[in-house]
């Protein structure tokens, strides 16, 4: 698991560079289950392919408006897939965020970065939010007033839940994760990768 004292917010970019010189490529490989085919690294992460050259870093994807091509947080997240992951299977279960392990600790910034964030973003609009997580190839789930499952990696998947307002109530939003999550990252990582996950949604649905 993803180590919590080493979280994107506290550790620069910098740092994780100087660290994935020093991997053994193959063994990161076999743990994260990033295909590496001697000169790089690729990872499908939210949608897009990326290629991460190794031992010298440089980001690469066929789609050039791809948001970690710019976003370091994003760079950043990818080189801890690398360095830290471990892939586990997905065993069908989905799970809160405050279910799983640190998720108390976590769960004030988590509310407000990712669930109000949804909430008012998307369930003051709910049938953009709709167009938009269409045209990103999500897929409906039965729940709440909207609702769209995203593979995010190969093997992972976030469920987003929105519920309109209206003159009596605030929109509300749920988060859901694969239980796979709980065991290969830690709360701080789960926090950015949903982040970014809104983040995304929230810019297609200025195109839709």
């Amino acid at each position: 698991m993803m180590e919590v004292k080493n979280n994107i917010k506290e550790v620069p970019l910098a740092h994780y560079l100087e660290e994935y010189k020093k991997i053994n490529p193959d063994d990161a490989s076999a743990r994260c289950k990033a295909e590496f085919d001697g000169k790089a690294f690729k990872i499908n992460f939210l949608g897009d392919t990326y290629t991460l050259t190794w031992p010298e870093f440089s980001i690469s994807c066929e789609n050039s408006n791809a948001f970690a091509l710019t976003d370091l947080k994003g760079q950043t997240f990818l080189l801890r897939i690398i360095l830290e992951m471990e892939n586990h299977l997905f065993l069908g279960k989905y799970k809160t965020f405050r279910e799983m392990p640190w998720g108390e600790m976590y769960i004030e910034p988590f509310t407000g970065r990712c669930l109000t964030r949804s909430a008012f973003t998307f369930g003051t609009d709910v049938a953009k939010f709709r167009k938009a997580c269409e045209t990103l190839g999500a897929t409906p789930v039965d729940h709440a007033d909207a609702a769209f499952g995203f593979e995010v990696l190969d093997g992972y998947f976030i469920q987003i839940l929105i519920w309109e307002g209206d003159d009596e109530f605030s929109p509300s939003a749920q988060i859901l994760y694969s239980d796979n999550f709980e065991t290969s990252f830690a709360a701080e990582d789960r926090v950015v990768i949903a982040e970014m996950l809104i983040t995304k949604i929230k810019a297609t649905m200025k195109g839709v």
